[in-house]
């Protein structure tokens, strides 16, 4: 009536193997991580102690966790447990998620790179990856910190100058000459030390150790027992926190009080649509037929200044940069355009105005700067309406980076009775203008190529690059919080994450590529 059914039987054969199918994304793993070479993991292990697992078996499970969208070390170490496809690649072993963890966040710190470059060599070797056109692009995730614990450097900045004007007052309440002449800090009394903008802890301290020397000295002085009292248990500490915090912020205009390495951005998962601020980090990719090629971690929200430090990072790992790099507009920065000019890259980048350019209203703008014609022999610009702009003067202006911008400076003879005048510039005298010839020049360039065939091809090839990958990532995998806290941990996060994603590419081509009825 039934098949028979026991659980005390000893069943054959008992290799796992035998229960997971020929086509199964865990033997793409499984040998892709074989063929890596065992002593890219030496500096993970500088030997002593106790026998440690494989690297390999530890790599490949966390792979493999990390393909089924499984993320944190106790599920995984779970799934090692329970699951026949980790079992196998464990090969019956069982970390612990502690083990794992470890492994994954501090072993590989320093060889994760190095995995990474190891198998971007067997893509590149097996035809997946060619290096030729190089599309890039970013995308924020949130990192795993309190939304609500920030600190905003303008905040600290203006506290730190009211708490600078309440130290000033109270220098001014020691009135006696004779304690202002024997408190002297360099030659200046404590109330011109107090009128200091710069005034540091350090300096407080200083004048606090003085002030302390002078009340035991005179004990019945009451205004010096209260700058004492106010500066030691007040003002000092307030004022090493904010130093602190402004250290903690840098260039940032924000950081995170559970993960400082975090700055606050605005996420495209903004479900209350209020622009919401939240804790995150810039992922930069880089792609090549939807395999990631390039990944780096950036604190700023803007995708502009990452572009160089992210070709950097490309180099020192890859030894070389890509032919071409493909990007939108949040790229098509004068730096940008140099840097890659310089490193002889050709440069698919567009620029802010590069769609709005092709617009009716664009073109019909007396104002705007396309339209009008520059006389190259005589240095000066025609306007729509004839008036010509002369050279008036150069000035340059250093970004943060250090890049130089050159802005020459150009001013109309006379735009009186002009009947283009209201809508070329609101301005009451005659129209000034500065250019960065620099810049239009790269600008030119960028134009052409990218109303080329070839141009118009790669730029919407980048849409279905990168896009597709972040999907992949943050919807179908389902990454949309990091696990781990700080800028090294978090980068190595991304990393994994790469590894795992070239993997499922890598198994997805090989499935299309089978002839229809192959399993």
């Amino acid at each position: 009536m039934y098949i028979q059914y026991t659980m005390d039987q000893l069943y054959l054969p008992m290799d796992l193997e035998e229960d997971i199918p020929q086509n199964h994304l865990v033997r793409v793993v499984n040998d892709m991580v074989n063929r890596i070479n065992d002593k890219i993991f030496a500096a993970a292990y500088p030997g002593g102690g106790r026998h440690s697992y494989h690297p390999k078996m530890l790599t490949k499970i966390i792979l493999y966790a990390y393909t089924q969208r499984i993320y944190s070390s106790r599920q995984i170490a779970k799934a090692v447990r329970e699951t026949i496809p980790f079992m196998w690649l464990a090969g019956r072993q069982r970390p612990d998620f502690r083990t794992i963890n470890r492994f994954r966040s501090e072993r590989m710190k320093d060889v994760l790179e190095s995995l990474f470059t190891a198998l971007l060599e067997l893509l590149t070797q097996g035809g997946y990856v060619k290096l030729d056109h190089y599309f890039v692009d970013g995308t924020k995730i949130e990192a795993n910190a309190n939304r609500y614990t920030f600190v905003w450097r303008k905040a600290v900045v203006r506290y730190k100058m009211k708490l600078q004007e309440k130290v000033r007052v109270l220098f001014q309440t020691i009135e006696v000459q004779e304690q202002q002449e024997n408190l002297a800090h360099e030659d200046a009394d404590l109330a011109e030390l107090g009128e200091s903008a710069s005034l540091s802890s350090e300096a407080m301290e200083q004048t606090l150790r003085k002030l302390e020397t002078q009340l035991n000295e005179q004990p019945k002085d009451k205004p010096l027992k209260k700058a004492v009292r106010l500066l030691k248990k007040d003002y000092l500490p307030r004022m090493q926190r904010y130093e602190r915090q402004e250290e903690t912020c840098g260039e940032r205009n924000s950081y995170s009080k559970t993960d400082p390495d975090a700055t606050f951005m605005r996420m495209k998962e903004d479900h209350m649509k209020n622009g919401q601020l939240k804790p995150g980090y810039n992922v930069q990719a880089g792609t090549e037929n939807q395999f990631i090629v390039g990944y780096s971690v950036h604190q700023r929200p803007t995708d502009t200044r990452c572009l160089i430090p992210h070709l950097k990072q490309l180099q020192r790992r890859l030894g070389q940069l890509p032919k071409t790099v493909v990007a939108d507009a949040g790229y098509g920065g004068e730096e940008n355009y140099a840097y890659l000019e310089k490193e002889n890259c050709e440069a698919l980048v567009k620029y802010n105005t590069f769609h709005r350019e092709t617009s009716k209203s664009w073109k019909t703008d007396p104002g705007k700067l396309e339209n009008w014609t520059y006389d190259e022999e005589n240095d000066q610009w025609i306007c729509r309406n004839g008036r010509k702009l002369g050279f008036v003067r150069e000035s340059r202006s250093q970004l943060d980076s250090g890049y130089e911008v050159k802005l020459r400076v150009y001013r109309s003879e006379n735009c009186e009775d002009c009947p283009l005048k209201s809508g070329c510039t609101k301005a009451k005298g005659n129209r000034e203008i500065r250019v960065s010839m620099t810049y239009l020049r790269y600008k030119e360039q960028a134009r052409e190529k990218l109303r080329s065939e070839e141009g118009r091809t790669l730029s919407a090839r980048r849409m279905a690059e990168v896009e597709s990958v972040f999907g992949q990532l943050k919807n179908n995998r389902g990454f949309r919080r990091f696990l781990l806290r700080g800028l090294g941990k978090v980068s190595l996060e991304v990393g994994w994450l790469s590894l795992a994603h070239n993997l499922m590419k890598k198994y997805a081509v090989d499935q299309n590529a089978k002839p229809a009825g192959q399993g």
